[in-house]
């Protein structure tokens, strides 16, 4: 009994030793070297900048679409247009001529009350016609000049996409190019290219969804700051017409940390006008740096800004930045705070974010 026991301890270990073996002896580039990890940017560039032209591509079709909608119903408009033009000038040339003058003394010489009543009463129908006549008109021409200003500007629209495009294909030649060179030039270009692999599926099944969990539940979260403030003591300084609130990094990291368990493994610092967010989660290591800025259109907000993202020590470009901007709303919008207030001002120093306000009764 105890020899196949022996023996079988014999096998694990040697197919442990065996595994072990195996890789020990794959090269191993856990901690790339500086021109592995610029080439591992690129092709995560390559990846996301790829993204950003196919969601322009389809931009592209639907406003080429809009566009040829918009064209068809101005010609349908111009079309209706010179038919009521010829009704309005009709109207305004009787007029022009006294032909409702001289109804209109048609119905004052009247022989009786009889009479006096059924021509005033055709007289005020002939009336409400010329007037339905000319608003009619009135109306559709402004419908057609909206048309016009619509189609206008979704042709300008049009050649913004079409330009953006031929500049995000030229970024991915380049960033190709390079990156094939890179990967030709080291000294184990079959291992590269199997990590570039194994990052980019990485970055696209888990990567890509992590970083959108957590900008989600930052801006779930900032919806409750204002609650938040209001219930800090001291965070609001009154001046006069200008108010200023104070947050501190360490409370608002613990703001945070009470709105999601998923702030645990990241903490947020405020530096001379950035701000600067890190942290990890299993094998996920994320760094964001930003800043905000106060804007008045479409209404009074202070706007977070993504200046730089990293992800697992690869920064990724401005393309993935800007859809992140666009998909989730960090901002801060004071008239939740205080109805009748506005921002003014907002910076960053060392360990506070200032936001200043000011009393707006418009």
């Amino acid at each position: 009994m105890i020899r196949p026991a022996l023996k079988m301890l014999s096998c694990v270990l040697l197919t442990i030793i065996l595994i072990w073996t195996s890789m020990s002896a794959r090269p191993v580039l856990a901690a790339p070297s500086e021109e592995a990890n610029r080439i591992l940017q690129d092709s995560l560039s390559i990846v996301e900048i790829d993204h950003e032209i196919e969601r322009i591509s389809q931009e592209q079709q639907i406003l080429l679409q809009r566009q040829q909608e918009l064209r068809s119903n101005l010609a349908t408009q111009q079309e209706q247009m010179t038919m009521q033009r010829k009704r309005a000038g009709s109207v305004l040339r009787s007029y022009y001529m006294g032909e409702r003058d001289k109804l209109l003394s048609v119905v004052l010489g009247a022989k009786s009350l009889k009479q006096l009543l059924s021509l005033y009463d055709y007289y005020l129908l002939l009336i409400s016609h010329d007037q339905d006549v000319l608003q009619e008109y009135e109306s559709n021409y402004r419908n057609m000049r909206k048309t016009e200003e619509q189609v206008t500007r979704a042709s300008s629209d049009l050649e913004t996409v079409k330009t953006n495009l031929l500049e995000q294909r030229k970024r991915i030649v380049l960033l190709q190019a390079r990156v094939n060179d890179g990967v030709n030039a080291s000294k184990n270009p079959d291992t590269l290219r199997k990590l570039i692999g194994e990052m980019t599926a990485y970055w696209e099944n888990v990567g890509v969804y992590e970083v959108n969990k957590h900008f989600k539940a930052l801006a779930q979260a900032m919806q409750d700051l204002p609650q938040f403030i209001q219930q800090q003591q001291g965070a609001m300084v009154t001046n006069g017409k200008v108010i200023t609130i104070s947050i501190r990094e360490e409370d608002f990291n613990r703001f945070l940390k009470s709105e999601n368990e998923l702030f645990n493994h990241f903490n947020f610092s405020f530096g001379q006008d950035r701000i600067v967010v890190e942290g990890q989660q299993g094998t996920m290591k994320l760094r964001v740096e930003g800043h905000y800025t106060v804007e008045n259109e479409p209404q009074n907000a202070i706007l977070f800004h993504v200046d730089r993202l990293v992800f697992n020590g690869l920064e990724l470009p401005d393309t993935t930045r800007n859809k992140l901007e666009k998909d989730f709303d960090l901002g801060f919008y004071p008239q939740q705070l205080i109805s009748y207030v506005k921002a003014t001002e907002v910076r960053t120093i060392a360990g506070v974010l200032e936001v200043k306000l000011e009393l707006s009764l418009k």
